[in-house]
């Protein structure tokens, strides 16, 4: 399997990072996570409860609410409440996205849906999940894309290929990489050595060993000028010079200066930012917001709907 989890080296989730990861990435109606006790694998609750007793030799995460699972050899998924919704049966899995998932069976790749039926037959040297209705598949040494019935809309015909994205997904050629549309024609030509998808209608790319953020056209918004940049969110995007990480707005003017040791993307106008060894909230000024604050603001948008309901 592809995305193996890492082994939790303690079992204890402290109650802060549960409420900032499930506050910034929880999209589940309850967000469970995995749990290594005695060599086997479960789930805690948002409470630290378990919830799926440990029984599973390895386990993957919960998505469009299913999750894998292995016994010995063999993959399946299991639903939020552990039941076996999907037999173990496939000799590598990969999480839903799309309605979709990808299976191996012997040596070959396709997709179920989560009724467990094969919707794709396995017959692909490796695949990725669906986006924007599209999904990267490997024939030989190739890379193109398929549709949901999978037809070969983007013949196999690149070294790498990323995921679509608004529209376009990363592809590459020899050192170089650049852009293709959903027909795979080339819509910005393969120039960078490196990429990522696009977001809010921007991309990060890199010329050497400077990264810079292009539009749909290909053309520069931001110069190449940092050592690493993250994708655009919420109209700010952190890039990093040397040691130190800040954010600056989609005309690469720095609006929070150049000071932390790492960072996160901002979520509903916070980001997390690491001075030292603590990590802080802080808004899109950059000042420092205190956790408290947070849980008051939350009480009260509470409230406040209470009241009008």
């Amino acid at each position: 399997m592809k995305l193996l989890l890492r082994r939790f080296g303690v079992i204890f989730i402290g109650i802060w990072m549960m409420f900032f990861y499930g506050y910034t990435y929880g999209q589940e109606s309850q967000t469970l996570r995995a749990v290594e006790i005695g060599h086997k694998w479960g789930f805690l609750n948002e409470e630290g409860q378990i919830v799926i007793q440990p029984q599973f030799d390895a386990v993957g995460t919960f998505s469009e609410g299913l999750a894998e699972v292995k016994i010995g050899k063999k993959w399946g998924y299991i639903d939020n409440t552990g039941s076996i919704v999907i037999p173990l049966q496939f000799d590598a899995v990969e999480t839903f996205s799309e309605g979709l998932a990808e299976v191996k069976i012997g040596k070959k790749w396709g997709y179920i849906d989560r009724t467990g039926r094969i919707v794709i037959h396995p017959q692909f040297d490796d695949i990725r999940n669906f986006s924007e209705g599209l999904a990267e598949v490997k024939v030989g040494p190739k890379w193109g894309f398929i549709n949901e019935k999978g037809e070969i809309v983007v013949k196999p015909q690149f070294d790498v290929v990323g995921t679509f994205s608004e529209g376009l997904a990363e592809v590459k050629v020899g050192n170089k990489w650049g852009y293709i549309d959903n027909r795979g024609s080339i819509a910005i030509h393969l120039q960078f050595d490196a990429v990522r998808t696009f977001s809010e209608g921007l991309a990060e790319v890199k010329i050497g060993n400077k990264w810079g953020y292009i539009d749909k056209t290909g053309k520069y918004v931001i110069s190449p000028q940092f050592d690493y940049v993250m994708e655009f969110h919420e109209e700010f995007a952190a890039v990093k010079i040397g040691k130190k990480w800040g954010y600056v707005d989609k005309t690469g003017k720095v609006i929070i200066h150049l000071q932390f040791d790492d960072v996160r993307n901002f979520f509903e106008g916070l980001a997390e930012v690491r001075v030292g060894e603590r990590w802080i909230f802080i808004d899109k000024t950059g000042r420092y917001v205190r956790f408290s604050d947070i849980e008051k603001g939350k009480k009260k948008e509470k409230t406040s709907r209470d009241e009008v309901d």
